[in-house]
């Protein structure tokens, strides 16, 4: 199985996912407890989970921990807990998004195609990331928009990678920090915050309608690729 794994417990939402995914083409394969989706998990190797936190048996940040140590496969939280304490611990534990309930099947199907995507493309030999008006030479480390070349400091042309490395990922104030200066700063993130301003004026075009960097708010920042 290549598909979708779907570890939910509330008949009405596998009813809601499996319509939607059907629809689009997906296949898929339901669990109804955190045990059962750890199993299936190993033995099925899904391409996608979509993974509720309130499970019967266990707590789904559990089930996380333990998928995410076994494979790198990307894991869509799809939960009714709202708070941003919640969304940064499990993208934190190494969830790729957190979908809120209710969602619309459009928001959810989109979040779906931007992680197999990103699973696709995640590579080491590519040198070169082109997504509409942004192009990224990772052997020069060059960045042009519009196919003019933009001056990036060091720090800023990290964070910026970073986040196309991840597109389409939330990445949290906490993982940007940790992987960009090794350590999380006491400012509440204010440093990273004038990092982010000074890439966004750059690389973003405001007469367009349309950044490439979005702010999660209270949770951190996610490279949209020109798609959402």
């Amino acid at each position: 199985m290549n598909g979708v794994l779907i570890i939910e417990d509330d008949r009405s939402i596998q009813n809601f996912l499996k319509i939607a995914l059907k629809t689009n083409g997906y296949d898929y394969s339901v669990a109804t407890n955190g045990l059962s989706g750890i199993s299936m998990f190993l033995a099925e190797k899904p391409s996608l989970v979509l993974l509720d936190l309130g499970l019967p048996d266990i707590d789904g940040m559990e089930v996380l921990r333990q998928m995410r140590d076994a494979a790198d496969v990307p894991i869509l939280v799809v939960s009714a807990r709202c708070e941003e304490r919640e969304k940064v611990a499990a993208l934190d534990m190494g969830a790729d998004d957190y979908i809120t309930k209710p969602f619309y099947v459009n928001e959810l199907m989109a979040r779906i195609r931007v992680a197999m995507r990103h699973k696709k493309t995640k590579s080491t030999e590519e040198n070169i990331f082109e997504s509409g008006r942004l192009r990224i030479d990772f052997g020069r480390r060059q960045v042009h928009v519009n196919g003019e070349k933009v001056h990036m400091t060091p720090i800023e042309y990290k964070i910026l990678s970073l986040l196309v490395e991840n597109s389409g990922k939330v990445l949290t104030h906490r993982y940007i920090q940790n992987e960009i200066w090794g350590c999380v700063t006491n400012d509440d993130y204010q440093t990273l915050r004038v990092f982010m301003a000074n890439i966004r004026r750059k690389i973003d075009n405001e007469t367009c309608g349309h950044r490439l960097i979005l702010t999660e708010v209270g949770v951190g920042y996610r490279f949209s690729e020109d798609i959402l």
